[in-house]
């Protein structure tokens, strides 16, 4: 099933997710319609909070279901380590059509929980890396213009809200 994506100026967004207590059924079925949900998003991670979820839990997949292998869970994830720094262009389902270059560390490594309950860490670089660290912020109620300077960034949320107000930010 495919959920509602949240957009910016929603609160969800920038408030704390909770942590996941209970791995159940209910929150595997969840998950499943997170991925059906960015993929047809064309996106390559999506938090729980960009669904309405206020949970620490994101699903991610580089690939964009070409490899079932990239299909990632991480509940309750933490950044473990990072390391090197890259600048490259950057975007979020919750903000569409906003683009701009963003610095974050080039490899990261995250310990997180996966569907089993099991605690797992894992190790990535690139695109994989700028995603954990843009889903791991969402679950942390931080957005991706959080990292402009804030003359750029009123720029955008005047453009946002002039969207809002056309009625063309859906």
């Amino acid at each position: 099933m495919i959920l509602p994506i949240v957009k910016y100026g929603d609160p969800v967004l920038q408030k704390e997710g909770e942590e996941v207590n209970n791995i159940d059924g209910n929150l595997a079925e969840f998950i499943q319609n997170m991925f059906e949900t960015m993929y047809e998003a064309k996106g390559c991670g999506l938090a729980g909070p960009q669904v309405a979820l206020s949970k620490k839990l994101f699903v991610m997949d580089v690939s964009s279901g070409k490899e079932t292998k990239d299909r990632i869970v991480c509940i309750n994830p933490q950044i473990v380590e990072t390391k090197g720094a890259i600048v490259s262009e950057e975007g979020c389902l919750s903000f569409p059509g906003i683009y701009f270059e963003v610095e974050r560390p080039e490899i990261v490594t995250v310990s997180a929980i996966d569907l089993d309950g099991k605690e797992f860490t894992f190790e990535v670089d690139g695109l994989a890396a700028r995603c954990v660290l843009h889903e791991t912020d969402h679950i942390n109620g931080k957005v991706f213009i959080e990292y402009l300077n804030p003359l750029k960034r009123d720029l955008i949320k005047r453009k946002i809200k002039k969207k809002i107000k056309l009625g063309d930010w859906e």
